[in-house]
């Protein structure tokens, strides 16, 4: 039986330089679509899993064209509302080696950052749900949009259905005289799997990891180093029934190790660490984690290690797609799993 997963934010139009060049070059832009949460619903509708999409669309002719672009890829969109004036948009230019990427918003009075509570029907929305899931970029766009992001998590405590949050500090956001300390701690007392990366636990909540100085890595990065940050996310916030944190290596823009762990309040659980060299796009990298992560949970229910190893693989696997969507499919990203790293030719 389908699992049916309901994911919440912003979708935006992206316009990136092609290749890798500079925004001061560029005489084009590549336009495709993403956000947080609508790529986790489009890995996610890519496993086979019931995944639909729920955000504030302007009703025009390129809210027209995304939601069409989510259906392609098999995502819901029927309790998607229709209001404001505009989509955001978001400009990237490709990194390379030692230069990193840059994004530049253009998201200010998107229509769903215009959002206010009772807006969504979330009991309707949630009815039937295996799973919710939000990010911490949802609640930085407006005081209205966290109003809406916590109604949900209530609607979806109260149901019985799992909440998973992903963290996703994002600084040039947070503009409306609020700071994600504030924010952010009510919405993730109701979550039930946390995911977020050392810089995230540390901004929104001060936790650090014990002797740890991501300065000194080099690009390695060990998992027990931060079991300290799970145990202190799940002190905090003691609905959490997993923490996950993932470690992510850079060594150059096109060069990263990547990996997780996984603490269930009593193990903390190793992901096998990734080399992953000459980095096609990594935008939607942390997505790709969680939404094969969700993917793991719902389907390798009590082997949380198989979960955490697909989710590594699957997002491992998203650095080679360009996009924001990880297009990898389920017998992909197993074959990588079982150690088939090789990339040969599959005919």
């Amino acid at each position: 039986m389908s699992k049916k997963v309901i994911t919440f934010g912003e979708i935006m139009l992206r316009l990136a330089t092609p290749g890798y060049l500079r925004f001061s070059q560029a005489t084009e832009l590549t336009a495709t679509f993403g956000g947080g949460e609508a790529n986790v619903a489009v890995s996610l509708a890519n496993y086979g899993v019931e995944a639909e999409f729920v955000t504030r669309l302007p009703k025009n002719d390129i809210a027209d064209a995304c939601l069409k672009n989510l259906h392609k890829h098999g995502v819901k969109t029927s309790h998607a509302i229709y209001g404001g004036e505009r989509l955001g948009i978001y400009f990237l230019e490709n990194g390379a080696v030692a230069r990193p990427s840059k994004v530049v918003y253009d998201r200010a009075h998107s229509s769903i950052a215009d959002i206010k509570p009772g807006m969504i029907s979330w009991e309707e929305v949630l009815k039937g749900a295996d799973w919710f899931h939000w990010t911490g970029i949802t609640p930085a766009l407006s005081q209205g949009a966290a109003e809406a992001c916590l109604e949900a998590i209530k609607a979806a405590n109260k149901l019985g259905v799992p909440v998973s949050t992903d963290l996703n500090f994002r600084k040039n956001l947070w503009k409306y005289g609020k700071a994600a300390s504030e924010v952010m701690p009510a919405l993730v007392e109701g979550c039930d799997v946390i995911l977020g990366n050392e810089e995230d636990a540390e901004t929104v909540f001060g936790i650090k990891p014990e002797g740890f100085d991501a300065a000194q890595t080099g690009g390695e990065v060990h998992g027990a180093a931060f079991q300290s940050v799970c145990t202190q996310l799940m002190k905090k916030f003691p609905r959490a029934k997993k923490v996950i944190i993932t470690l992510r290596g850079s060594i150059n823009a096109s060069h990263n190790t990547w990996g997780g762990v996984l603490y269930d309040g009593k193990a903390l659980l190793e992901s096998p660490c990734y080399d992953i060299t000459h980095i096609v796009d990594r935008v939607g990298g942390g997505d790709s984690f969680m939404g094969g992560l969700i993917y793991g949970l719902l389907t390798y229910a009590g082997d949380d290690q198989r979960a955490l190893n697909f989710a590594v693989a699957a997002s491992c696997l998203k650095h080679t797609i360009y996009g924001d969507f990880n297009l990898a499919t389920v017998d992909e990203v197993e074959k990588l799993m079982k150690g088939d790293a090789s990339g040969r030719v599959s005919r």
